[in-house]
């Protein structure tokens, strides 16, 4: 099992790791140490337009995913729609109202796997970041709805400490929660 991340409170000035308040509002990315999995930290702002309360960034499914594949952020360009596994493995099941680990933010309604719903091929598998639901007719979304998007990429397993933020500057070393540099690709 994983060592959970190191809680950052965006109201605080001294952040672990030794992130000061300005540096975090250039906080883009979250790896994934136990998986290797790098996540954007923010539902992704499909439209561009800075606002994610506004309704108008959920997709239908056909959509999330080529918004995905096309995504270049945080100097990568390899981004894809998560599968339900790995999109699930950021929920925290220790939590309620909002089950995921706060080094993430999350809106309440549901966010687009890659998975279909093997029982009906026009449904796909959500996930409900507010209390972690996932499954079932419950859990499975038509494919014409508008959901939320969260991309991930693939990457390597560096460090003991669970979480990895990154810079969207690219002008600072990247730093563990553990405080530590990161070292690696």
């Amino acid at each position: 099992m994983c060592p959970s991340a190191a809680i950052m409170d965006d109201s605080s000035i001294d952040w672990h790791g030794g992130f000061c308040h300005e540096e975090a509002l250039l906080l883009v990315s979250v790896t994934d140490n136990c998986t290797g999995l790098m996540w954007q930290k923010e539902t992704s702002d499909t439209n561009g337009n800075g606002q994610l309360h506004d309704g108008n960034d959920a997709l239908r499914w056909c959509d999330a995913l080529a918004y995905s594949e096309n995504l270049t952020f945080a100097g990568h360009e390899d981004w894809r729609l998560p599968n339900v596994r790995e999109l699930q493995s950021i929920v925290d099941y220790g939590r309620f109202s909002w089950a995921i680990d706060p080094v993430f933010r999350a809106l309440s309604e549901p966010y687009w796997s890659s998975t279909s719903y093997a029982a009906s091929p026009i449904l796909a598998w959500v996930i409900f970041f507010e209390d972690g639901l996932v499954g079932g007719a419950v859990g499975a979304g038509a494919k014409e709805s508008r959901n939320y998007v969260r991309a991930v990429r693939s990457g390597a397993r560096r460090w003991a400490s669970r979480w990895t933020t990154a810079f969207s500057d690219g002008l600072r070393s990247p730093m563990s929660h553990d405080g530590s540099e990161e070292r690696g690709p």
